[in-house]
């Protein structure tokens, strides 16, 4: 089941363009020119599955980089668009990784992690599909740990002779499977009524164990592929299980799992996955500007630049090999994101360069973005704020007047100490609410109406002061 939220019938099952920016600008504000250039990165991906299988492997996918300060949205814009077609997604930074040969983690790390992530999307896309078998799966299992059959007696030198036994007698030893088949029922029905949720109840479960060995070739700089290595190992040996205690309740949910564990094919759930990254996938590496060389190729220049390389054929296109076997990263469409304050995107290697054809810069946010962010977004700041201290039995109100110094005083913020865009609205909501989240739980029933006073009371004093913004905000 390949989940997809842009199923329109009038446009043969996905969303345009224009469509695609409309969703995206539901969480984030502004940024057309680095929405479009997504929104088409997509359909492009969309219209190269619909091209004759000999031109569709030559159509590559066009690489994005994205340049601006940090907090304008760059993540957010390829986390959602993610979301939004239910693809695998890795974000990963540029600065973590090492040229081969040194250690740390290197480059293909990145495609290992993705498919990791699309194999635990699939199966847990297939553990829905067969989650109402499992359930009732479960509950016969739990019905057999109330209610077990009797055990037949283990055949021995003694009851050789029972074959001369009278008939009857031999009917009257037996058990009566009937009566046991009978309470089963029973009980199994009031386990699905949910009316023994409370009782307790002895079931085996799995211990999770990593076997503590010692493998000669396993040390630093060997990254995944140690733990494919110990994986294996691992799978040699089965494992051990131990009898627990647990609520009724509770033990449904297990015994669901692992009865779904048994009815998915883990077959099917690989080649579906590797199906996904290799014609889905989305790759976003943060910081790139980081390791883009500044010439000298001395000290730590040396190995961005060898990062770069390492980069290079995994952008073009090649296979990396993953426990699930080879990936190809021909169609993965790779999203590079960085500030570029002291290195330039012309900084990069060419043929690195020449793999982003896509260039998009995101503008600094001002106070009318900041006051937008505070209020249209689904998942706008104000009303995470509000909706969680409902939970405390206390009613938050932003005035107008509010939201509007609450966006002056980020902005002021930004200006005086460094610029981390929309970020910085979590650190003012943060000192502006302190004091109310604090005493929350003594405060039910209260109304508290975050107006320009207000915030003006509680930050004005920071925000005059230069040192304490450093420091505070």
């Amino acid at each position: 089941m390949f989940k997809n939220i842009f199923r329109k019938k009038e446009n043969d099952g996905f969303l345009t363009p224009k469509q695609i920016v409309e969703e995206l600008d539901k969480y984030i504000v502004g940024q057309k020119e680095a929405k479009k250039a997504v929104a088409v990165a997509l359909r492009n991906r969309w219209r190269r599955q619909r091209l004759p299988e000999d031109m569709r492997e030559e159509v590559a996918p066009k690489n994005i980089i994205m340049i601006g300060p940090t907090g304008v949205g760059k993540t957010e814009i390829a986390r959602r668009l993610a979301k939004l077609v239910n693809a695998p997604f890795v974000k990963v930074e540029a600065t973590k990784f090492t040229e081969v040969g040194y250690v740390g983690r290197d480059v293909e790390s990145m495609i290992r992690d993705l498919v990791e992530i699309a194999v635990n999307m699939v199966k847990e896309e297939k553990i829905e599909e067969v989650k109402q078998k499992a359930r009732e799966m479960a509950y016969d299992r739990i019905a057999e740990y109330l209610v077990p059959e009797p055990s037949k007696k283990a055949p021995s030198f003694e009851n050789l002779f029972d074959v001369f036994l009278p008939q009857q007698q031999k009917r009257r030893e037996e058990p009566d499977f009937s009566e046991v088949k009978k309470e089963k029922e029973r009980y199994r029905k009031l386990v699905k009524e949910g009316k023994l949720d409370e009782e307790e109840i002895e079931i085996p479960v799995t211990v999770e164990t990593t076997p503590n060995i010692g493998v000669i070739g396993i040390g630093p700089g060997m990254g995944a592929d140690a733990g494919n290595i110990q994986d294996l190992l691992s799978s040699i040996f089965p494992k051990p299980k131990k009898l627990r205690k647990m609520k009724i309740k509770e033990a449904i949910k297990y015994l669901e799992q692992e009865e779904a564990q048994k009815l998915i094919d883990m077959d099917e759930v690989i080649k579906e996955a590797i199906n996904r990254v290799e014609n889905h996938g989305i790759v976003f590496i943060d910081e790139i500007d980081k390791v883009a060389a500044k010439g000298g190729g001395k000290g730590p220049d040396v190995s961005r630049e060898g990062v770069q390389r390492d980069l290079l054929p995994i952008v073009e296109g090649c296979k990396v090999p993953t426990k699930y076997g080879l990936i190809k990263t021909d169609h993965i469409l790779f999203i590079a994101a960085g500030a570029f304050h002291i290195a330039k995107p012309s900084d990069l290697l060419p043929e690195l360069q020449g793999r982003f054809p896509i260039r998009v810069e995101l503008k600094p946010l001002t106070k009318e973005d900041f006051i937008r962010i505070l209020t249209e977004p689904k998942n706008a700041l104000t009303k995470q704020y509000v909706e969680l201290l409902k939970t405390e039995g206390v009613e938050i109100e932003f005035t107008q007047d509010g939201i509007e110094e609450i966006a002056k005083m980020a902005e002021e913020a930004n200006t005086k100490a460094e610029n981390i865009g929309a970020r910085r609205l979590h650190t003012v909501l943060e000192r502006l609410l302190e004091d109310v989240s604090f005493n929350a739980p003594d405060m039910k029933g209260e109304k508290v109406v975050i107006d320009s006073k207000y915030v003006r009371e509680k930050l004005g004093n920071i925000i005059e002061d230069e040192d304490l913004t450093r420091y505070i905000l």
